[in-house]
């Protein structure tokens, strides 16, 4: 039995039934029948897009077909890359390792933009899930902590956060945002790989002012808190990405959610970890989610139900409630995690193989008050599409 094979039989009988475990032997005929193939396809379709610099796919429109890219510098810019290491995990085919290795040659450049806080995004959804299956690669470890050392010249004692933004300096003294929470992985393995402790120390420091300031009492979030940088207290709380500044913005609520259950598998901080649950019930529970649970762009578009829905947040959620399974053995989260990853996983959000564009997933919503990238593929949704499915293949072989 090959490897891709092997892949499919398991992923078929991860996704057979919705969060329970059958003790019935299922039979090859039936794994082949339950398959959906379409993830073939689309991993094709990665592959087979042509490495060059400054061209990172980063979205993509359907009617009419066209791939949308992105110099290095863009926040997205890591994520293909690591999509291709995600797959060669999942498959074993060394093909998709190569590719993933061309493509996060090209984001190297990065290493030293101090302009952006979006470093963990770049370098460690690429380098870094090169590293996860090449730990003795001393090059991708010297660019891990090189970028990490960029990444902490941003924080600020005072407010004792990362600077997120540079732009709309005129509104702005030091906008932090709910993404950035993100980035934190980066400085947590920074430490890991080199001994120093101010990576994880000014991690710890961001993710105790987040947690201070950018929940509400309901345990929703803030997209932006902007801090004066003098005294470090906040001058407003707003949103960039929501529909206004007291709506929850789905992406917001995941990166939240994601956000603190990573910074809690590198701290074990309780504090972290009961957030995290807050924040998570206030998600599930919600009464604008929908069934299949893949929410709305914003839980408060008042366009619901009419409104986009954003598949990346979905899949963001999904990945982080895996890991939060993990931690906390609540099977809620491995049940809901496991059904929102069989919608994700089905005809209703992949595309179908006749797309010819390097994406796996459909209805994602990139910034809907621009009317930017509304209801399409997004290089983001499917990175953590694809790490969801790795993580539930690594709960199901435990």
């Amino acid at each position: 039995m090959n490897k891709m094979y092997y892949f499919f039989l398991v992923l078929a009988l991860t996704f057979l039934n919705t969060g329970c475990k059958s003790d019935a032997k299922i039979s090859e005929e039936q794994v082949e029948v339950s398959f959906n193939p379409a993830l073939k396809y689309r991993f094709q379709k990665l592959v087979d897009y042509p490495v060059v610099a400054d061209n990172f796919p980063k979205s993509m429109s359907l009617n009419p077909e066209e791939v949308r890219t992105e110099p290095s510098r863009d926040w997205t810019s890591g994520f293909f890359a690591g999509n291709l290491w995600l797959i060669h995990e999942l498959t074993g085919d060394s093909i998709y390792k190569a590719k993933a290795e061309a493509w996060t040659v090209l984001v190297e450049d990065q290493k030293k933009n101090d302009r952006t806080h979006d470093m963990g995004f770049k370098i460690y959804c690429s380098f870094g899930e090169g590293l996860k299956q090449d730990p003795d690669n001393q090059y991708y470890k010297d660019v891990i902590v090189e970028s990490a050392k960029t990444l902490i010249t941003r924080y600020n004692d005072s407010v004792k956060s990362i600077r997120s933004w540079d732009f709309n300096k005129d509104v702005w003294d030091f906008p932090v945002i709910i993404d950035n929470m993100m980035n934190l992985e980066l400085l947590f393995e920074a430490t890991k790989i080199s001994g120093d402790s101010i990576y994880h120390n000014i991690a710890v420091q961001h993710a105790n002012t987040t947690l201070k300031h950018q929940f509400r009492s309901d345990h929703s979030v803030f997209h932006v808190i902007n801090y004066d940088t003098i005294s470090g207290v906040v001058k407003t709380k707003e949103t960039h990405q929501g529909f206004d500044r007291n709506s929850t913005w789905a992406r917001g609520q995941a990166w939240a959610i994601y956000g603190y259950t990573m910074s809690y598998r590198y701290t074990k901080d309780p504090k972290y970890l009961a957030q995290v649950q807050a924040t998570t019930q206030f998600y599930m529970e919600h009464e604008n989610l929908p069934k299949d649970g893949v929410p709305y762009w914003d839980f408060n578009d008042p366009a619901i139900p009419d409104a986009t829905r954003d598949a990346s947040a979905a899949a963001i959620v999904t990945s982080a409630l895996f890991e939060l399974y993990a931690y906390t053995n609540n099977k809620t989260y491995l049940d809901f995690a496991t059904r929102v990853l069989n919608t994700l996983n089905s005809e209703a959000y992949l595309l179908k193989d006749t797309v010819n564009g390097p994406f796996i997933l459909d209805h994602s919503t990139g910034n809907w008050p621009k009317k930017d990238e509304i209801d399409e593929p997004i290089v983001y949704g499917d990175y953590y599409f694809l790490e969801a499915l790795t993580r539930k293949r690594h709960l199901d072989l435990k």
